[in-house]
């Protein structure tokens, strides 16, 4: 049995019934045959069973929410703000995917024509993530359900029953029996999913568990699409007006409560303005409410899993040891929850394990630095590469250096920032792959070439 547990009680919400390797086996079967009426089908038929599941889920937003809220700590008014907001992706991808599945005439002359349609994928798995799993798992349900596969999803077993919302809904919606399966349980019910031939994994969570994944699919050709989180950097420039940069970088370093992958987790700035900077940024810091999730002043609740608790009091640990200072000595609190109030570090170096390895929680470290290019030298100084942003009231500065990161996003003057308009990708250790944009539509279909010729 899974215990689904509330990170700010520490009480048991629920208990489910984990998947054993024989109902994934089943499920995937029963998706098989499902997903061949359903790719053929129209688009259309498609879109009008999505655009129901949408009104369903925009009908439940409140207690959505909550059961969110519950299970792993996000307040409740953040939790609201995810899912509308995963609402609008939900539109763009209904918008926008026919479109992207359009049969393509690339070459045209006397007899002969050339063209290109699209075949779904089949049916893939999407072992999806805990942080922001509206936002997450539907980035990979929407489109391949619109492009007609089939899919296998296993919410994290932190938000199990978000997971069973969204199962519950889409069933309501319309879906064919068996198309959308989920399954529910930890590592052991991940790696009964990369047992079975799947035509693609779609997976969003930790390095460690998605190099884990791959070697377990092994030399299996299949589609693979790995988000594996971040050490994002900020460079703040010394032309910058301190008041807004500060606030927007301590949301982009805290906003639920540092747990997302492109949360801001290092920052350097300028030392014109380094002294100022910490000053300012410490003082905005300091105020946010830390506290009860349904509490509607609250901005961070606790930390959805206990154990991260102790990897921060470890990079907190080894950067002290390493000379560097805690500027405002947030850390963990006394009583029931796993509740962590922000940590800021500054003399800080990339001797230090907080500027190096993933902290995903709300500590930042804010370290001086002489000039641009030495800016440029830390922020490509990791094996990750989601985010880089560079504040500054020069486009074409802030061009230079954004062109040099080695990042699948850069931002000029904002963070901690995702568009459906844009492809959400990776590079080094962050992963492989793209969802979100029409490249990341593009990633649920199979090109088929198409050489025409009239007969004389």
């Amino acid at each position: 049995m899974l215990k689904i547990i509330n990170p700010a009680t520490e009480q048991l919400i629920a208990e489910k019934s984990t998947s054993s390797l024989v109902d994934v086996k089943h499920a995937f079967r029963l998706a098989v045959q499902a997903q061949r009426d359903w790719g053929s089908c129209n688009f259309r038929q498609r879109a009008q069973v999505i655009c129901t599941f949408r009104q369903l889920l925009a009908g439940e937003i409140d207690a959505a929410a909550c059961t969110l809220s519950a299970e792993m700590g996000k307040p409740v008014h953040q939790a609201k703000s995810e899912i509308s907001a995963a609402l609008a992706r939900v539109d763009w991808f209904l918008q926008h995917t026919e479109d992207v599945m359009a049969v393509r005439t690339v070459y045209e002359q006397g007899p002969l024509c050339e063209q290109i349609s699209f075949d779904p994928l089949g049916v893939i798995a999407n072992i999806s993530a805990w942080n922001f799993p509206y936002f997450v798992g539907l980035n990979v349900i929407i489109p391949a359900l619109l492009t007609g596969s089939g899919v296998l999803y296993k919410p994290s077993e932190l938000t199990t029953l978000t997971g069973l919302t969204l199962d519950r809904l889409l069933q309501q919606a319309g879906l064919p029996v068996g198309l959308f399966q989920t399954l529910v349980g930890g590592a052991e019910v991940g790696a009964y999913v990369t047992q079975i031939p799947v035509d693609g994994m779609f997976f969003t969570g930790s390095v460690a568990t998605g190099m884990k994944i791959s070697a377990q699919l092994g030399a299996r050709l299949l589609v693979r699409n790995m988000e594996l989180g971040g050490k994002d950097p900020v460079y703040v420039c010394e032309d910058v007006d301190l008041v807004p940069v500060v606030e927007a970088l301590v949301d982009g370093a805290f906003y639920n409560a540092g747990q997302s992958c492109c949360s801001v987790e290092r920052i350097y700035v300028h030392e014109a303005i380094y002294e100022d900077f910490v000053v300012a940024f410490v003082e905005v810091a300091s105020k946010l409410q830390v506290g009860d999730p349904s509490d509607g002043a609250t901005y961070m609740g606790p930390l959805a899993r206990r154990q991260q608790m102790d990897l921060l009091d470890a990079q907190v640990e080894d950067a002290v040891q390493k000379k560097a200072k805690i500027v405002l000595h947030g850390g963990p609190r006394r009583g029931p929850g796993y509740f962590y109030a922000p940590m800021v570090l500054s003399e800080v170096n990339h001797d230090m394990a907080v500027m190096r390895e993933e902290s995903f929680g709300p500590i930042v470290g804010i370290q001086k630095v002489a000039n641009d290019d030495q800016a440029v030298c830390h922020m490509n100084d990791t094996d990750m590469g989601l985010t880089a942003a560079v504040y500054s009231c020069e486009q074409a500065r802030a061009y230079n250096i954004l062109q040099q990161m080695s990042s699948g996003s850069v931002y000029w003057n904002c963070c901690d920032r995702v568009s459906p308009h844009l492809p959400w990708s990776g590079r080094k250790n962050s992963g492989i792959g793209a969802t979100l944009s029409t490249l990341g539509v593009q990633a649920f279909l199979r090109p088929k070439a198409w050489h025409l010729r009239v007969p004389n």
